[in-house]
C-alpha cells in the first residue's frame, strides 16, 4: 500500500500573507476513503448541505477569513440545531439572491469555524500528519533551475516519516495542479534531484520521483492541506518567525500543531537532534549561489 502526500501551498501571492507556505497532509491509503467520508458527513452536519460539490472548495481564505470571525462574534453562539438551520437557510438565499438575515449571517459564520475545527479533529482521528516548509516574504530566491528548498525539506520530513512510520511502504506525492508551464517546471525539477543528487536518490527508494496533479476542487485532501497552509501562514509562530498572527485563529493552530511529526536522528558523534516536520527557511538560495 502507499502513503499520500497531499500538498498544496499558501500566501504565494506574496501581497498580503506575511509568509510563504507549502504545507502536506500525509493520509495512508487505507484510511483516505474513510476521511474523505467523514468529511463529506461533516459538511452536511454542520452546513446542512455539501459546500464543496462542483467548483466550490473547502479553502482557508474562504472559511477563515477575518470578517467570518467578525461576524461569529457579533451575537452569542448558536445551538447546533439552530446554527444549522440558519446556516442552511442563508446558503439557500444565496443561491436565490436574497439577502440573508444578520441571525443567518452570524450562523453561517460561526459553522464555518465549527467545521473547520471538526476537520481538523477528523484528520488526528485518521493518523493524518502535517508537514510544512515555512518561508518569509522577502526571502533570497534561487536563480538556478534547481528544485526550491521547500520542496526539498519537505521531501526530507516525509522521508523521515516514512522510514520510521512506515518502513515497507511507498510514499506518493499528490499536488493542486498549477498552471501548466509551472507543472512542467515542477515535474522536471523533481526529477532531476531523485535522478541526479545522492540525497535525492536515496529518498526515491521511499519517494515516488514521479508527482500526481490533481484538480483541488476534485481532491478532498488537498483543500485539507490548503486549509492547513492557511493557518500557518496566519496562526502559527515559533523559532525566528515575529510577524503579527491573527489571535482568533489560536485554537485551529493548536489542532494543526498536534498534527505534526516529531523524529530524531543521530550524527556521527552520536548526538541526537529533534527534527520536526514543520520548517522554517529564511534563505532559498542553494549553497553554491549562498557562497
Amino acid at each position: 500500500m502507499s502513503i499520500f502526500l497531499f500538498i498544496d501551498e499558501s500566501g504565494i501571492d506574496q501581497n498580503e500573507s506575511p509568509y510563504e507556505v507549502l504545507a502536506g497532509v500525509s493520509v495512508d491509503a487505507r484510511r483516505l476513503w474513510d476521511l474523505i467520508v467523514a468529511i463529506g458527513k461533516a459538511e452536511e452536519s454542520y452546513f446542512g448541505q455539501r459546500i464543496s460539490e462542483g467548483a466550490l472548495e473547502l479553502k482557508g481564505k474562504k472559511l477563515l477569513k477575518r470578517k467570518t470571525f467578525r461576524l461569529a462574534e457579533q451575537m452569542p453562539q448558536f445551538g447546533a440545531s439552530a446554527r444549522k438551520r440558519r446556516t442552511r437557510d442563508c446558503l439557500e438565499k444565496g443561491k436565490q439572491g436574497l439577502p440573508p438575515t444578520r441571525d443567518e449571517l452570524t450562523a453561517l459564520a460561526q459553522t464555518k469555524v465549527a467545521f473547520v475545527k471538526r476537520a481538523l479533529t477528523l484528520c488526528a482521528e485518521y493518523r493524518v500528519h502535517a508537514f510544512a516548509s515555512i518561508v518569509p516574504r522577502d526571502a533570497p530566491r534561487p536563480e538556478s533551475s534547481f528544485l526550491r528548498k521547500d520542496y526539498s525539506y519537505l521531501f526530507e520530513r516525509f522521508f523521515y516519516f516514512l522510514e520510521n512510520e512506515h518502513p515497507r511502504e511507498v510514499g506518493v506525492v499528490v499536488f493542486d495542479e498549477l498552471e501548466r508551464s509551472r507543472c512542467h517546471i515542477l515535474h522536471d525539477q523533481m526529477s532531476l534531484y531523485f535522478k541526479d543528487t545522492a540525497t535525492g536518490m536515496q529518498r526515491a527508494m521511499r519517494i515516488l520521483p514521479e508527482p500526481f496533479f490533481v484538480h483541488s476542487e476534485l481532491t478532498t485532501a488537498v483543500q485539507l492541506a490548503d486549509l492547513v497552509a492557511y493557518l500557518i501562514v496566519w496562526g502559527l509562530r515559533f523559532g525566528p518567525m515575529n510577524e503579527p498572527r491573527r489571535k482568533e485563529l489560536e485554537a485551529l493552530v493548536r489542532l494543526v500543531e498536534d498534527l505534526r511529526y516529531r523524529t530524531t536522528r543521530e550524527d556521527r558523534s552520536g548526538d541526537t537532534w529533534t527534527i520536526w516536520s514543520f520548517t522554517y527557511i529564511p534563505n532559498l538560495r542553494p549553497e553554491t549561489e549562498r557562497t
